[in-house]
């Protein structure tokens, strides 16, 4: 199938991927009158005496805004709100399809920081959680702090932190593998952005102890002159043994290999130079760093990516929609590490029943992996004291 022919066609035809469907009938004056007024005003009146009614007289306790500026949209780069719409009707249908989770697209006409966090903060009264969603780097991480410090609900930039869970959660597959403990492993990260920074700081909290973070100048180290503010502080806590030069300088030797950077950039004699039984993470999409089939010829013993027609597809599908489920249904006031760590053991433990190099994460359209990530994030959210019923 010609996949962007089609994709034209369909969404011509469908003017939208989502409708918005009443739960109830008004066909007759008395249900006019219950639906609207006079009956509406006795809810409204519940809730201005205790705002928190809102989550179950009102569809906000199942409902999430998912806010983009289109500033950083999949491949495309910066294409603005209204081109960025598509891929944020797709994830509200996402999140409805794996999760039940009801989700709403909102394209915001700004880069500046404070007025998205303000125009988000404003709204976040009609909503049980906020997905963030394709905001370039660093703005993402100030636009994401700020409101987790303004909003009494989950703030969750999927770039970031889902693209960190199932790469957790394929990690712990492999290398229960190879045989490999990650505070024993050398870990390459070639892409310091948002997604990259947060894969690095999700497997630091499962006790990696040295890894190399890479952007397009090379390894990242302390003393390195022309960091921002956020690769300076990252800088601090990783590449303990000062390896300077390029991304090959960085491979030589290293067990494991995470790339969410660019086409092209890991070539075979890259893959050579590394480790006993290296695992390689290439998931530049729609073409990664390296091919699996090359990747595979020249020694690689698992390989993951970003695309459905390789085994072991690193999908943010596997995690967002349980995430907020879990959250959700505990009206958690955050999406913290704990629950994060806990949505990646739990996909681990799906796959880890029957693990091989062709299978170390359970497949998209798995129908246990909702459930079992909404359970193990709500139970994390009451352990650490998140959850709030």
């Amino acid at each position: 199938m010609d996949y962007s022919k089609e994709a034209l066609r369909l969404h011509a035809l469908w003017r939208g991927k989502s409708d918005y469907a009443p739960k109830m009938t008004v066909t007759t004056r008395d249900e006019l009158s219950v639906a609207y007024t006079p009956g509406v005003a006795a809810p409204c009146l519940e809730i201005r005496k205790n705002p928190e009614l809102s989550y179950t007289l009102t569809g906000r306790g199942n409902l999430v805004a998912v806010i983009t500026d289109g500033s950083a949209v999949l491949g495309l780069g910066d294409i603005g709100p209204e081109a960025g719409m598509p891929v944020m009707e797709g994830k509200c249908v996402l999140f409805k399809a794996f999760g039940g989770v009801d989700a709403v697209p909102l394209c915001l006409r700004t880069k500046d920081v404070d007025e998205f966090v303000n125009a988000a903060a404003l709204l976040s009264g009609s909503f049980g959680g906020i997905n963030l969603e394709d905001i370039s780097a660093p703005r993402c991480f100030e636009i994401e702090r700020r409101l987790k410090e303004k909003c009494d609900i989950p703030i969750f930039h999927d770039d970031q932190h889902g693209t960190a869970v199932v790469v957790a959660a394929a990690l712990m597959g492999a290398l229960k593998l190879v045989g490999k403990a990650i505070e024993n492993i050398q870990i390459v990260i070639s892409g310091a952005g948002a997604a990259g920074v947060a894969i690095l700081r999700l497997l630091q909290l499962m006790g990696l102890r040295d890894a190399i973070l890479c952007d397009t100048l090379g390894a990242i180290y302390d003393g390195r002159a022309d960091l921002n503010p956020v690769k300076a502080e990252l800088a601090r806590s990783t590449n303990p043994r000062k390896i300077t030069g390029r991304l090959a300088d960085a491979m030589r030797g290293a067990d494991v290999f995470i790339g969410v950077s660019a086409p092209g950039t890991v070539t075979s004699e890259m893959v050579r130079s590394m480790a006993d039984k290296p695992i390689l993470f290439p998931m530049a999409n729609p073409v990664p760093e390296i091919s699996p089939d090359e990747a595979k010829n020249t020694g690689a013993f698992i390989v993951g990516t970003g695309r459905s027609d390789y085994p072991n597809q690193i999908n943010n599908v596997l995690a967002f929609p349980g995430i907020f489920r879990g959250a959700l249904d505990v009206r958690a006031s955050d999406i913290n590490d704990e629950m994060k760590l806990a949505a990646a053991r739990a996909l681990h433990a799906l796959a880890a029943e029957r693990l091989s190099p062709d299978y170390i994460i359970p497949e998209a359209f798995d129908p246990r992996v909702g459930g079992a990530v909404a359970s193990a994030v709500a139970a994390a959210a009451r352990r650490s004291g998140a959850a709030r019923i």
